[in-house]
């Protein structure tokens, strides 16, 4: 699959997300809104990086995880 492939297909699965690939070849994702306490104290990042498209997948999985736990769900901070 091409690179182009990958990252329409994970920005559409994560609209949440800002998806990119930088000239090093990693793969990065950066959340459109800031986090709250809470969400930061359940182990959520604002960006998150993989070495690969399937291992951002799991990256980012583990982040809505880690955003759906009971008290992480908190409106941003101010």
């Amino acid at each position: 699959m091409s690179f182009d492939r990958h990252l329409a297909e994970i920005a559409r699965e994560y609209p949440h997300w800002t998806i990119w690939r930088s000239d090093a070849g990693r793969w990065w994702a950066t959340r459109h809104h800031p986090l709250s306490a809470a969400q930061r104290e359940a182990g959520c990042a604002m960006t998150i990086d993989a070495d690969d498209p399937d291992g951002l997948r799991e990256q980012l999985r583990d982040q809505e995880r880690r955003a759906r736990l009971p008290g992480a769900t908190d409106a941003p901070d101010p």
